[in-house]
């Protein structure tokens, strides 16, 4: 039997994908499939294989064409590495105006089929030799159940709906933990690695949300240049001056980061830095961006065996413009080593709170002045959140930051407190449009309003939440958007 994936071509988000044909075959009897496209050309085009790709050789790949009456034009390629691209009419001008009109097809020719007999015991073995060598980062999902859950959209409250699902493409991320997320607009968010099913690492590791439309297109055929080897641990921060992404460290498996890539929004291109001076491998650390420098707090770095992995108590900034690493003078008392923790940061104040270093799991809450860089203990004025890691914290006015979940050391949480930085007080709060499935590893960022809000005040409107873990084996692939209004009143 034939072994070749399934083709097709998503030109409206509100109708289903449609699947290519079997036409007749292409030059030198390679398989070809077709299938119509609606006339004048939609705005963008994804195109995605799925399914059965191990009849194609390790170059083996799909040519992708549009085609109108006499004229062809190459949109891109597939491949076992890359099995999805977005096309935007218009990106290239002499791809526009010659298909605006009169009967268009997509055709995709396989080439680099595989011949002989079928392989799959071998393939089934290296598959699970894989498999048992990409477990080796198991924290916190460690459970032996697999699978991907979404968060069902409950609200019984008979109020407005103050929690989306957000709709996805023919298929959005895949369930993930340790992944990345980052706003670069008002409307769009980037989503960058992770960890899943049977923690192995997400093959689609690049995804673009579009927060208008709400909805999830690969990004990684965007982006020109090569991207950031799977990883899971790391951090992903955004620039508004020079647009552009820093992504910095992980881990996977026994190989560890502690390398700077850097994506240009504008251009879609991405860049490694070979950056001056010296800084860790790092996962699972925190990084905020101040005054255009990245500040790099604790994490997990390896240690020469036998010794186990070890937590850094220590900050690192990295200067973009001058490409280098520095430690800066620190007074005061700082936090303890620590990895899985969370950094918030407000205005020039840098809250630091939780995490763990084996076998020890913190709700303590640190303050970094990024004026006087200068540590201090946070008295709290009543209860703290119980010990955690792993959970996600966010922004939400200029006096208030959010918590989420987390990971105790036994179970993951589905808690929420709010910290007051006036008062020093945490709240505990409870929402009908609040998660209320544990989780651990997730992302949750505010929103920014668009420029042209009048009433943004420098205050989000929303707040995104994305993946995790439940510490059972299930990851979850859910966005839910909270609306800030209706959640809380500060």
């Amino acid at each position: 039997m034939e072994r070749v994936p399934e083709l097709y071509v998503q030109c409206d988000t509100r109708r289903p994908p449609v699947r290519l044909s079997r036409s007749h075959p292409c030059s030198q009897n390679a398989p070809c499939f077709s299938a119509p496209l609606p006339s004048p050309l939609p705005s963008q085009l994804l195109v995605f294989g799925m399914g059965d790709w191990s009849g194609l050789s390790a170059d083996g790949k799909v040519i992708v064409t549009l085609e109108g009456g006499a004229k062809k034009y190459t949109l891109g390629t597939l491949s076992v590495e890359s099995r999805c691209f977005i096309w935007e009419c218009g990106l290239t001008n002499d791809a526009h105006s010659p298909f605006e009109e009169g009967e268009l097809r997509i055709q995709m020719e396989i080439q680099g089929q595989k011949g002989g007999k079928y392989t799959g015991l071998k393939q089934e073995r290296g598959k699970r030799k894989r498999m048992q060598e990409e477990q080796e980062n198991v924290c916190p999902n460690s459970g032996n159940l697999n699978g991907t859950t979404q968060q069902k959209n409950t609200n019984k409250s008979g109020s407005s709906k103050v929690i989306t699902s957000v709709k996805g493409t023919a298929a959005g991320p895949t369930g993930r933990w340790g992944h990345a997320l980052c706003p670069i607009d008002s409307k769009t968010v980037i989503l960058v690695g992770g960890q899943g099913t049977r923690m192995q690492f997400c093959k689609d590791s690049m995804w673009k949300l579009n927060t208008e439309e709400d909805t999830w297109s690969p990004a990684e055929a965007l982006a020109d240049g090569p991207s950031p080897e799977a990883r899971t641990g790391h951090t992903a921060v955004f620039d508004p001056e020079s647009q552009r992404i820093y992504v910095f460290g992980g881990s996977k498996n026994k190989k560890w980061f502690n390398d700077v890539h850097i994506l240009d929004t504008e251009t879609w291109k991405w860049s490694s830095v070979e950056a001056r001076g010296k800084v860790p491998p790092l996962s699972y650390h925190s990084c905020s961006l101040f005054r255009g420098e990245m500040f790099v707090f604790g994490g997990v770095f390896p240690r020469p065996n036998p010794e186990p992995d070890g937590c850094s108590d220590s900050l690192y900034i990295f200067d973009p413009e001058h490409e280098i690493w520095y430690q800066p003078i620190i007074f005061g008392e700082k936090p303890s080593a620590r990895s899985g923790h969370s950094a918030c940061l407000m205005r020039r104040e840098l809250y630091i709170f939780g995490g763990w270093d084996t076998p020890v799991c913190y709700n303590d809450l640190y303050l970094l002045d990024l004026g006087l860089m200068e540590f201090s203990p946070v008295k709290v004025n009543g209860c703290s959140p119980s010990p955690r890691c792993w959970h996600s914290a966010a922004p939400v006015s200029d006096t208030h930051f959010l918590t989420h979940g987390g990971y105790d050391g036994n179970l993951a949480l589905s808690d929420t407190h709010v910290f007051n930085t006036v008062t020093k007080t945490w709240t505990s709060l409870v929402h009908n449009s609040l998660p209320r499935l544990p989780r651990a590893g997730h992302s949750m960022l505010p929103l920014p309003r668009a420029k042209e809000d009048k009433n943004s005040k420098g205050t989000p409107q929303d707040l995104l939440i994305f993946g995790g873990g439940d510490n059972e084996g299930h990851f979850y692939s859910d966005t839910v958007r909270l609306h800030l209004a209706d959640l809380l009143v500060l």
